[in-house]
């Protein structure tokens, strides 16, 4: 349950693309894993299970792509089950899948809303927004100066007739987009493709006697385009070779669908391999899903200002307050600069763990034929050099030269095994967005304190740390070396020379440098990336201690692993000397301690009863029912202080206070908020700098 990326070449219209694309998991407990993904990416492929619908990851993917300023695309999977499983009819499960999307643009619209409110409530001015911080029941909100009406937003939501919507059974192989089907009958009724791409998702249907299309399908009680074109022919498949297991009418689709499917396929007992290997060839599922990327998804050329601002501005600093040379910065984002002369900016998102004998230095390859022929040479050259010592009797010590053996021992060629090759190594997971990035380059490690201003005035030092572990608490800036870079391919890696902009990839020898994330570029102005979103956090906690108290060592440094290589895990170290683990959740629990037993301290551990902590707030109470009715608060009692002086009392009832009751209303909590003294407020205002410097 971790996130994988690939690299994969695409042709399509005579252009050839790279694609990098991350497989991340669904698993509420690896949501860490998405946010991890979405920070190197430009845009997102959200998978929705069409049986389960709208589930509660699939809000925060959402949300998660929206703040990121990622752009989604959907594919709505598993269709096959809607006609094996749960039995619809072309027209159900259209109303079915019509209901998907339109949950779907209800979450996007929400975040797009409260997006733009935010952005309203920042850009107007302090005067229109000075009022009582409590809001009465009668008034009314007036959303007409957000400008929200006048923005049009209908590129940011999903629709089949805008080709950012695919239909799939990635079990089967077969995926399609509207463009397909649209492409296929203007040939076949002499229509416009155009025009087909736009009303065969929707409500329209086909006039049979004038041949025009037509609205309102659904009042007429017609089929709509999509249910007679599309789904009708996919039922019929599946019916034809899955249900009644037709051999006749199976070969009279093959027939008129013009596929060549092999004979040895369609013989097959299995009838899910026939209808796999007809649906190969008719609605291949990689050409829908990576055409709709390359045609719907932005290149790193694409990426925006927005974006790019967010990413430099932490802590709600502004880009045009940064120093000169940090704001030359964007320009390289902008344009992702490649060249010599472009500034290097990489980001690592997380370090990944690998076992060192997967590097591809230490896999066996076949020789080459020069390698080859060199080889046969110096065997050829030994066997004649003992030859020679042999006739001169000289039987004592053999040089040690002549008595090495055929291979050097190299594992890089032969593929021995050695101690070099025990152990994990971490190889960090990053993406370049400007330069280019090649082995031996020695770059700067910006910790998240990091200051360009500061450093540029030479204010903060430059510290040479051998590990991020004996940096100091005030040293933000390390130095660090590129050993080797690697094109990331599923479980494989490829070794590269270089890197340009744009590009996901794998560096080894930054384990001692980076701890979870960091960014590393060639210029001290460069700023620290903002904090990845985080929608959840570990709540589930364990007690760890070895089975046998000598293993004690192990058991730490394999925890110290296994924080740098799991991005929402928590160690700790109570004082009573208990080793705690606090992860996401039991599922990632599980692999928590999987990962701790087999790879990290391959010991044998007692862990404790999992704890969730159980919080309770204070909020007030609710004004309004599930209804929307007013609460009657005329129940509520005045508040009484017994034991007090007349004084007092008097003195008390000018305050205003604030009473709230516990659930069982043993307790009974009273506030009442004071004015700080004036000075106070006076040496805050004063040291309002330093305050924000302290972070408070």
């Amino acid at each position: 349950m971790k996130s994988s990326a690939i690299s994969l070449t695409f042709n399509k219209d005579s252009s050839d693309y790279l694609i990098n694309l991350i497989d991340s998991p669904g698993h509420v407990d690896f949501s860490s894993e998405v946010s991890t993904a979405v920070r190197l990416c430009d845009g997102a492929i959200v998978v929705i299970d069409v049986v389960e619908g709208i589930c509660s990851q699939t809000k925060v993917v959402l949300q998660q792509a929206w703040v990121e300023n990622i752009r989604p695309v959907l594919l709505l999977n598993k269709i096959d089950r809607l006609i094996l499983e749960m039995k619809m009819s072309p027209c159900e499960a259209y109303t079915h899948l019509q209901r998907i999307l339109e949950e779907v643009n209800a979450i996007t619209g929400e975040l797009f809303t409260s997006d733009m409110m935010e952005q309203w409530a920042c850009t107007s001015g302090n005067d229109e927004r000075q009022h009582d911080a409590e809001v009465q029941i009668d008034q009314v909100f007036d959303w007409s100066n957000t400008g929200l009406n006048d923005i049009d937003d209908s590129h940011l939501y999903f629709s089949p007739d805008q080709g950012n919507v695919i239909f799939a059974s990635a079990i089967n192989g077969w995926g399609f987009g509207i463009k397909h089907f649209a492409r296929i009958y203007a040939k076949k009724l002499g229509m416009k493709e155009a025009v087909l791409q736009k009303t065969l998702w929707g409500d329209f249907y086909l006039n049979a006697k004038t041949k025009r299309i037509c609205k309102n399908a659904q009042n007429k009680g017609k089929k709509s385009l999509f249910v007679q074109f599309v789904l009708e022919n996919i039922w019929a498949v599946h019916d034809a070779v899955v249900t009644k297991k037709d051999k006749e009418m199976t070969a009279k689709i093959v027939k008129s669908l013009c596929l060549e499917v092999p004979a040895r396929d369609m013989r097959h007992a299995d009838p899910h391999v026939q209808l796999r290997a007809i649906f190969d060839q008719w609605l291949p599922l990689s050409p829908a899903v990576l055409g709709m990327v390359c045609e719907k998804l932005p290149s790193p050329l694409d990426i925006g200002e927005r974006r790019v601002e967010k990413l430099m501005c932490s802590h709600g600093q502004s880009l045009d307050t940064m120093p000169e040379a940090t704001q030359k910065l964007k320009q390289d984002f902008l344009q992702c600069s490649a060249g010599d002369a472009a500034p290097v900016i990489v980001y690592v998102s997380k370090m990944v763990s690998v076992e060192r004998k997967c590097l591809p230095e230490f896999k066996q390859r076949s020789l080459t034929q020069e390698e080859l022929s060199l080889r046969r040479e110096l065997a050829r050259e030994r066997h004649a050099e003992r030859l020679r010592m042999q006739n001169q009797d000289e039987t004592t010590d053999m040089p040690e030269s002549i008595g090495s053996p055929l291979y050097n021992g190299d594992t890089s060629e032969t593929g021995g095994k050695s101690e070099a090759t025990d152990g994990n190594v971490f190889i960090a997971f990053a993406r370049i967005f400007s330069g280019t990035l090649r082995p031996g380059q020695e770059l700067y490690v910006l910790g998240p304190k990091h200051n360009p201003r500061k450093a540029l005035e030479g204010t903060e030092v430059v510290e040479a740390a051998s590990d991020v572990y004996s940096l100091e608490s005030n040293k933000h800036i390390t130095v660090c070396t590129i050993q080797q870079l690697y094109l990331m391919m599923g479980k494989e890696l490829e070794s590269l020379n270089e890197a340009p902009a744009g590009n996901v990839i794998g560096i080894a020898g930054l384990g001692n440098h980076v701890l979870k994330s960091a960014t590393i570029s060639s210029t001290i102005a460069c700023p620290a990336f903002t904090d990845m979103y985080m929608t959840a956090a570990p709540i589930v906690r364990v007690a760890l201690e070895p089975k046998h108290s000598s293993q004690m060592s192990q058991l730490v440094q394999g925890m110290k692993l296994l924080n740098q290589a799991d991005p929402c895990v928590q160690i700790l170290v109570q004082e009573t000397g208990e080793h705690i683990l606090v992860t996401a959740g039991e599922v990632h629990l599980k692999r928590c301690l999987d990962d701790l037993e087999e790879r990290y301290a391959k010991i044998s551990l007692d862990v404790s009863a999992p704890i969730v902590p159980f919080r309770e707030t204070i909020i007030p109470p609710p004004q309004l029912d599930v209804v929307n009715e007013l609460v009657d608060n005329t129940s509520k009692q005045p508040v009484v202080r017994l034991n007090y002086s007349e004084e007092e009392s008097q003195a008390e009832q000018k305050q205003e206070w604030v009473e709230m009751k516990t659930r069982n209303g043993i307790c009974t909590i009273r506030i009442r908020a004071i004015p700080l003294p004036e000075n106070v407020t006076k040496l805050l205002d004063d040291n309002a700098d330093l305050v924000k410097t302290l972070g408070l």
